[in-house]
């Protein structure tokens, strides 16, 4: 009998493929350097045992019903897992698996960086000193905003808002943040949980790390941005669609925001053309996870959810399907 078949929609590090190589699983990594298509992606599903994707690839009904008589799982090497039509998947008897856990710290790190480098000016400075432009020091240059002391909102205070939370802790920071229910992690670090409306108005940053639902979607428009402190900056290292880049781009020409830090967009791999124009934005290409040890976690994780899945015992990080 041949050993089950596993596709990976991209390359992933050695550390995952060496995982299912281990296994003894037939492993084809698509040679293609950029996302498939939707009929490459329907074509490998057919034909596959397990799929290894990434948060880029969109895993929709068509792809998951072509896979339906062999494909048993598609192990999302991310945390988010709205590119997956997670409840067609459970109609279809299928497992949806991801890698919680491994990217928290990462992505709090990058997040964090995105808002000092939007408060202190970094990037237009840099871009000034490469151009050659620099004149010397000058007491009016690149005047930024203060960090220390200043009041930081949170938009989900899961794993990675609450390690952003803890950085935030070392600057002396106001925390606040928006949840459903108490979280005793950030209560435990002095975070008050408030209103949205209450959030944006104190707030001198706020930071997104909300998945990406219905709910969510476009959940940071005009109305939400309106109500931001006159000088707040916006970070975003969660999902585009989140914000509403129209009216982001908006608020960063005719206020509130002062500034903004981004590392996801709406339309990936696409950037508004507006924002690449903005020297008070600074714009980073998706690499909230983009460390040697993370992103090899990531792929072990996926890898050793499929292999476990594949023997017969069950996922490891399951997705779990939405309620009807």
């Amino acid at each position: 009998m041949a050993a089950p078949r596993v596709f990976i929609t991209r390359v992933i590090p050695d550390a995952g493929l060496a995982k299912l190589m281990a296994a003894n699983l037939r492993v084809r990594v698509s040679p293609l350097p950029r996302l498939l298509r939707a009929e490459e992606l329907r074509r490998e599903a057919a034909r596959s045992d397990a799929v290894i994707c990434q948060a880029t690839d969109a895993i929709d009904r068509q792809v998951l019903e072509a896979g339906a008589k062999r494909c048993r799982v598609f192990a999302n090497c991310a945390v988010g897992y709205d590119n997956i039509d997670v409840a067609c998947a459970a109609r279809l008897g299928m497992t949806v698996t991801h890698t919680p856990n491994v990217l928290t710290e990462a992505t709090a790190d990058l997040a964090f960086a995105l808002l000092l480098a939007a408060a202190r000016r970094l990037g237009d400075a840099e871009r000034v000193l490469r151009a050659g432009a620099w004149r010397g020091w000058s007491m009016l240059d690149f005047l930024g905003t203060d960090v220390w002391g200043r009041t930081l909102g949170i938009l989900g205070a899961g794993r990675i808002g609450t390690a952003v939370a803890r950085r935030a802790r070392g600057f002396e920071m106001r925390l606040l943040y928006v949840a459903r229910d108490p979280k005793p992690a950030m209560e435990s670090l002095g975070a008050s949980r408030v209103p949205l409306a209450t959030l944006l108005a104190e707030s001198d940053f706020v930071s997104i790390h909300l998945p990406l639902t219905d709910e969510t979607r476009g959940m940071i428009g005009e109305p939400a941005l309106s109500r931001m402190k006159p000088g707040a900056i916006l970070i975003n290292t969660a999902r585009g669609a989140i914000v509403d880049q129209d009216a982001l781009i908006r608020a960063l020409r005719e206020g509130p925001l002062a500034a903004a830090g981004l590392d996801v967009y709406a339309h990936e791999p696409n950037v508004p053309r507006e924002l690449l124009a903005m020297e008070n934005v600074v714009l980073l290409p998706h690499i909230g996870s983009a460390t040697v040890a993370t992103r090899s976690k990531m792929a072990e994780t996926a890898a050793a959810n499929v292999i476990s899945i594949l023997a017969g015992k069950g996922p490891l990080n399951p997705v779990p399907a939405p309620q009807e």
